[in-house]
C-alpha cells in the first residue's frame, strides 16, 4: 500500500510543470479519490508450485478485466448495491482511456452531437471537460476529446468510488492480477470459482511498469515466485451461500477473450467465411490468424530545440513498414502529430495543416502515437498472430488445468513494442516511407520520447501498460428464432454498403447473392415500406437491424486495421490481406442484442467488450469507446436484475420473438437509469457516419 501511495504522489511530476494551476489543484484531489476507492488487497508470497489459495473473496459479480467495458459493468453494479470484484492485468482502470494509451474518444458523430451514450459515458466526458476546463485539451483532429491516459485512469477512478458511495455496494479492487484458472460445476454449465494471481515487485526490483509487458506476461501468469515478482493466489467465489445458479454472475470484459477461451465455449477468431449475412468477407473459409492489428501508444513532446535521437538497434528490421499515408494531403509531420494531440499548454493561432485547419504545434504539446504505418502491428499468419487460436492452445498446453498463460504469443507483443519504438526515431529522423518512396519524409527533431512512471503513460519505458486490442476471441451465441446455427450480429444487420456494386455482382455466387437481396429485403421490411420494390431491388439498408432485446447503442464506422499478407509484417514489399477493406464502409446507428451477451454452455457467464457475439466485420465497428460503456452497463446491469430476479440471463430471450415480460423489465430499467437501448428514430433511419 505505501509502495502504491509513494507511486500516485510521483506521478504526474513531468505533466505538473505544463499543466495550469487549477488542474494541478484537482489533480492532488484525484490522487486522493483513487487512492481511497478500496483498501488494497496485500500482496503475500506463495509457495513455488502451490495452486493453494491463500485468501478466499466472494463477491456479486466478478468482472474480469477493468476496461472501458469492465469498468461500466462495475459502475453499474455498484450502483444496484452489489459487491464487485474486479480484476486487471494492469494497475490502471480504463483500458482504452488509460492503460492501452488511445485517450481520444472515437464516436460516431450523430451520437455524440446529441450525447446519447450511457449515463456513465456521459459523466466521464463532462469530467475530462471539468478537469481542463475544455472538452478538447489537446486541440487534436481525429475526436473531441484528446487527454492525458494518466487521467483517464484517475477520473475513472474517482467514478467508482462515487458509484459505490452512492449506491451502497462494495468494490473489491484487484489490480496487477490475472485469471488462472475457473472451476465449472459437473454439468458444466456454471462457473463455481475463480483463481487468480496478483502480482507485486519483489523488494528492490522497482515498480511494475519498469518493463514492457513481453518480458512479464509470462511470469505473470505463473504460479512461482520468481526473480522480479512476489504472487498471491486468491479465489473468487459466490457472496451466496445458497447454490443457486444465479447466485453469481463472472463477466468477461478481457480484452481478447481469456475467459472464454478457458471456459471453451463456441468462438470465433479472426475473418468469418463469406455468406449472405457477410457478403464481403475476402474468404470462403475463414482464417482463425488474420485478426486487426494491435498497437502499443506513446507519447512525444514538441520541444524548442532539437534532441539527441537514439537510433533502436532493431530500426532497421522495422524501418520498411513506416509510412504516412497514401494522400499526400496527410504526407506530413504536423498532420501525424496533431491527430491525436492529447495536451497543448495555451490557445494558438488557427493554422491549416494538411486538409484541415488546427491549432499551431508549439513547444510544450504533447501528441499521442496511433497511426496505421507506423506502430500498428498486424501479423497475419499462424507464425506470427497474436490472439492464439484454439488449436494454438491445445498445442501449447494453456487449456490444461493450470497451463493458462494469457493466450497470447509473446514473441508478437515484443515486436509490437519495438516496431512502436522504431516509430518514434522514424518520426523524428527518418528520411524513407513505405507509402511514398523516398524524399517525401523529413526529419522533425525537435521532440522528445516521453517515458518515466510520472510520464502520460505511466511507464518506465514510455509505452503503454497494455496493446491496444481492435479484435480478440466473439463468441457464437446460442441459437434462436432467426439464428439457428448460433446468434450474431452481421455486416448487414448495420453497413450502409449498396450490395448491388460491381464486387458482389461478380464475386458472390448467384445462390448467395440471390439470399443476400431477399435478407436485406426481409430486414427492411419489418420496419419500413420498400415501396412495393420486388426483392431483388433492395440492395441496401436504410437503418440498421432493429432487435426486440436490444439492451445498447452503439455507433461508428466499419474501420479496418487489417493484418499483412506475409510473415513477418514488417518484412520489406509487404502487403494488407487483399480483400479486407471491401467491408470498409459507413455503419447505422446501431443496437446491442441481448443475445450478443449470452454464450452457449455456460450459464453464469455474461460477455461484454470486443468479445460479444459479431462476426469479424461487424466487430470493425462494435469495438470503440462508446460502445464498450454501453455493452459493459447492459452487463452489470443484467447481472444485477437476474440475481434480484432469480432468473438466469438466457430465459430473458428463449421465448423470441414471443414478447418476454421480464426482458422488456430490464430494458426499462436500463432506459429508467439513463443506458439507452435504441437511438431516436431520425438517428435509426439515417445513412450518416
Amino acid at each position: 500500500m505505501e509502495r502504491l501511495r509513494r507511486d500516485h504522489e510521483n506521478s504526474g511530476k513531468l505533466l505538473s510543470k505544463k499543466l495550469p494551476h487549477n488542474i494541478q489543484a484537482l489533480k492532488r484531489i484525484l490522487t486522493a479519490f483513487s487512492l481511497g476507492i478500496i483498501a488494497l488487497q496485500s500482496t503475500v508470497p506463495v509457495l513455488a508450485n502451490s495452486r493453494k489459495p491463500e485468501e478466499t473473496v466472494n463477491c456479486d459479480m466478478l468482472i474480469v478485466g477493468a476496461g472501458l467495458a469492465g469498468s461500466a459493468a462495475a459502475y453499474e453494479g455498484l450502483l444496484a448495491g452489489k459487491t464487485v470484484c474486479l480484476t486487471e492485468i494492469t494497475d490502471w482502470v480504463g483500458g482504452q482511456i488509460s492503460s492501452q494509451g488511445t485517450s481520444a474518444l472515437d464516436e460516431g458523430k450523430q451520437q455524440r452531437s446529441q450525447q446519447h451514450f450511457p449515463r456513465g459515458y456521459n459523466l466521464l466526458r463532462n469530467n475530462i471537460a471539468r478537469l481542463y476546463n475544455r472538452q478538447n485539451p489537446g486541440e487534436c483532429w481525429v475526436s473531441e476529446s484528446c487527454f492525458i491516459p494518466y487521467h483517464g485512469h484517475q477520473l475513472l477512478s474517482q467514478q467508482l468510488n462515487d458509484a459505490q458511495q452512492q449506491g451502497r455496494g462494495q468494490l473489491k479492487w484487484f489490480p496487477s492480477t490475472v485469471i488462472k484458472d475457473i472451476e465449472l460445476s459437473e454439468d458444466g454449465k456454471l462457473i463455481k470459482s475463480a483463481i487468480a494471481i496478483q502480482h507485486s515487485p519483489k523488494p528492490g526490483t522497482g515498480h511494475l511498469d519498469k518493463e514492457p509487458l513481453s518480458k512479464t506476461i509470462e511470469d505473470a501468469y505463473s504460479y512461482e515466485n520468481s526473480q522480479r515478482f512476489n504472487k498471491k493466489v486468491i479465489r473468487f467465489e459466490s457472496k451466496s451461500k445458497n447454490g443457486n445458479p444465479n447466485d453469481w454472475f463472472v463477466i468477461e470484459a478481457t480484452e481478447t477473450g481469456e475467459i472464454i477461451a478457458l471456459a471453451d465455449i463456441p468462438y470465433r477468431l479472426g475473418l468469418d467465411p463469406r455468406d449472405h449475412l457477410n457478403p464481403s468477407s475476402p474468404t470462403e473459409k475463414g482464417d482463425n490468424y488474420c485478426v486487426q492489428g494491435f498497437t502499443y501508444p506513446f507519447a512525444m513532446e514538441r520541444t524548442a530545440t532539437p534532441q539527441p535521437q537514439t537510433k533502436p538497434s532493431f530500426y532497421e528490421q522495422y524501418e520498411p513498414y513506416y509510412g504516412y499515408d497514401t494522400d499526400r494531403r496527410l504526407a506530413s509531420f504536423d498532420v501525424v502529430f496533431t491527430y491525436r494531440r492529447i495536451w497543448t499548454p495555451k490557445p494558438a493561432e488557427s493554422v491549416r495543416v494538411g486538409p484541415m485547419r488546427v491549432q499551431k504545434p508549439q513547444p510544450g504539446d504533447i501528441s499521442m502515437q496511433n497511426w496505421i504505418w507506423g506502430n500498428d502491428y498486424r501479423p497475419g499468419t499462424s507464425q506470427d498472430n497474436l490472439v492464439y487460436s484454439r488449436r494454438q492452445l491445445e498445442e501449447t498446453g494453456q487449456l490444461e488445468p493450470g497451463g493458462w498463460k494469457g493466450g497470447l504469443r509473446t514473441d508478437a507483443l515484443r515486436k509490437g513494442e519495438e516496431l512502436s519504438e522504431g516509430y518514434y526515431y522514424w518520426l523524428v529522423a527518418g528520411r524513407t516511407d513505405s507509402r511514398l518512396g523516398y524524399g517525401t519524409k523529413r526529419p522533425a527533431p525537435n521532440h522528445r520520447f516521453l517515458q518515466g512512471l510520472d510520464s502520460p503513460m505511466g511507464t518506465a519505458h514510455g509505452l503503454s501498460k497494455y496493446p491496444y486490442i481492435r479484435e480478440g476471441r466473439r463468441i457464437i451465441g446460442r441459437p434462436s428464432y432467426d439464428h439457428p446455427q448460433g446468434f450474431a450480429i452481421n455486416e448487414i444487420d448495420i453497413s450502409t454498403k449498396d450490395y448491388w456494386g460491381d464486387f458482389y455482382r461478380t464475386s458472390l455466387p448467384r445462390p448467395m447473392y440471390q439470399l443476400v437481396w431477399s435478407t436485406i429485403a426481409n430486414l427492411e421490411s419489418k420496419f419500413v415500406t420498400p415501396n412495393d420494390r420486388p426483392s431483388y431491388m433492395v440492395t441496401r439498408r436504410t437503418h440498421a437491424t432493429v432487435y426486440p432485446d436490444s439492451v445498447g447503442v452503439a455507433q461508428y464506422m466499419i474501420d479496418f486495421h487489417p493484418c499483412m499478407t506475409l510473415s513477418p509484417p514488417e518484412k520489406r514489399g509487404n502487403r494488407e490481406r487483399q480483400g479486407v477493406r471491401v467491408a470498409h464502409a459507413g455503419a447505422h446507428p446501431a443496437q446491442i442484442p441481448l443475445r450478443a451477451l449470452i454464450p452457449q454452455k455456460v450459464d453464469n457467464l455474461i460477455v461484454s467488450g470486443k468479445s460479444i457475439a459479431t462476426s469479424n466485420i461487424a466487430a470493425a465497428a462494435y469495438r470503440v469507446h462508446g460502445f464498450e460503456w454501453s455493452v459493459g452497463a447492459a452487463a452489470g446491469t443484467l447481472a444485477s436484475f437476474s440475481m434480484e430476479q432469480g432468473i438466469l440471463p438466457y430465459q430473458l430471450v428463449d421465448n423470441l420473438p414471443q414478447q418476454e415480460a421480464k426482458l422488456l423489465e430490464l430494458r426499462r430499467r436500463l432506459e429508467r437509469n439513463g443506458n439507452p437501448t435504441t437511438f431516436p428514430r431520425e438517428m435509426m433511419f439515417s445513412v450518416r457516419r
